[in-house]
């Protein structure tokens, strides 16, 4: 019952009102892509959406795990770590990123980069099937449907600010931002999160009785001639004055699929070691530099990076903070040695596994009169305004036995831009946390 006299038809009065003014604005729509015979693609249709909505529904979740797995890699909740400081509720997953195994970080942020861009054609056919969509006319004809077109425009912006920011950040064009990359793609990422599980939960049961309407192989055994629009659809896909088909069905999938095993294959070979490198077409980094022991991938030369050879000649010394030791490369050179073959895995989803020799951590965490696995360390280095010029590494990273100073990969000196004289290596770190050209360590107590 109204709680007052007169509520209920206020109510009603307020609806009416709202049913009115929609239908006098459906009857008079702006011109262009507003008017439903604007779109007349015969190929549109619920059953058609549905298809790469399914391979969406399987590829993203996975991209979003990947992605918010590569965010606590970075250990953020130890000092100078944290590229999102102000993420606050947002790091309640956070976790001590383990070591083991050491190619865990290669395959995830592998997945993720690889598995994004592999989805690139698939997510502009979903865009394409549901555009007029965008363009219903009017936006709103009910409380609920403004609700639902918001979370429309969330679900679609969030995609595409996802998508566009990965790749210009996968091809190193940083300075194009004028934002921070890090706070912008998470932020981001949480909203796109909450839009695609809002729209799945919504959708979802219409996605299953479409797919169900039609055969997927008999669409792939149907060539042009065959081809014929949808029947009328509840969500208004379908064209109401189609044109004649010029692509079949199976065409557009074959496009759409070929386009992805395409970008796929041109970007796979990033992640490999071997010839698949040379295929790497599309990564900046990905593809083979040489034969030499030193040709392998930096994001970032010395140069770049402000590192004056001066400072890495034979006056540079390494500082273990809290004690009187500045240990020369030669000392370094004369302590135990150790050898392994670890990975370098960065964001922009290129790896490499090369092999290491150096010291461990742990020894010079003993050094530093610290006991190994009760001590983090702050790694800091000669470059100059870089993000990643400090990091710190957890206890567990530095006890790890395969964690060295590295000194020398693959037999040799390492090289300049490779971290010459001496570099971090850590077993599943990112590569940004492999720290080169290396000044000080800082052996301290775990944070908090």
């Amino acid at each position: 019952m109204p709680d007052q006299p007169g509520e209920e038809h206020g109510r009603k009065g307020g609806e009416s009102v709202w049913r009115r003014g929609g239908a006098w604005l459906g009857s008079h729509p702006p011109p262009g892509p507003f008017r439903p015979d604007f779109w007349r693609s015969p190929l549109r249709g619920s059953w058609l959406t549905s298809v790469f909505g399914l391979v969406l529904l399987v590829g993203i979740p996975i991209i979003a795990i990947t992605g918010l797995l590569s965010y606590a890699a970075y250990n953020p909740w130890l000092p100078g770590n944290d590229t999102t400081p102000e993420s606050g509720l947002l790091g309640f997953y956070f976790f001590d990123w383990p070591t083991w195994p050491a190619w865990l970080y290669r395959v995830t942020q592998g997945a993720h980069v690889i598995l994004g861009l592999t989805l690139i054609p698939v997510l502009l056919a979903k865009l394409w099937s549901v555009i007029p969509k965008l363009f219903t006319w009017p936006p709103a004809r009910s409380l609920a449907m403004a609700v639902e077109r918001a979370s429309l425009l969330l679900l679609v912006g969030g995609a595409v600010f996802e998508f566009v920011t990965g790749v210009l950040n996968i091809q190193l064009f940083y300075t194009v931002f004028p934002f921070s990359f890090y706070p912008a793609h998470l932020y981001g990422a949480w909203i796109f999160i909450a839009a695609f599980a809002v729209h799945v939960a919504l959708k979802l049961p219409r996605m299953v009785s479409a797919l169900r309407s039609r055969s997927l192989r008999r669409e792939l055994r149907t060539g042009l001639d065959g081809t014929r629009p949808e029947p009328p659809d509840p969500d208004g896909l379908v064209a109401t004055r189609p044109a004649e088909p010029s692509l079949s069905r199976r065409g557009l999938l074959g496009f759409v699929g070929g386009g992805s095993l395409l970008i796929f294959g041109l970007s796979v070979g990033q992640t490999l070691d071997g010839p698949l490198r040379r295929t790497a077409l599309l990564a900046p980094h990905g593809r083979m530099y040489g034969l030499g022991p030193n040709d392998f991938q930096v994001n970032k030369s010395a140069s770049a990076m402000g590192v004056n050879p001066m400072s890495t000649g034979p006056g540079w010394r390494l500082e273990l903070a809290g004690t009187d030791l500045r240990l020369s490369r030669a000392e370094l050179l004369a302590l135990p040695q150790y050898t392994y073959a670890l990975p370098i895995a960065c964001v922009e989803g290129w790896s490499t596994q090369q092999t290491w020799t150096g010291p461990r951590l742990a020894d010079l965490a003993r050094l530093a009169g610290a006991v190994p696995g009760r001590v983090e360390a702050y790694v800091e280095s000669l470059e100059r305004g870089g993000a990643f010029s400090e990091a710190s590494l957890s206890a567990r990273q530095v006890a790890d036995h395969r964690s060295l100073l590295a000194l020398r990969v693959n037999g040799a000196d390492l090289s300049l831009d490779h971290g010459y004289p001496a570099r971090i290596i850590v077993p599943n770190a990112p590569g940004v946390h492999n720290t080169k050209w290396v000044r000080r360590l800082t052996f301290r107590p775990p944070s908090g």
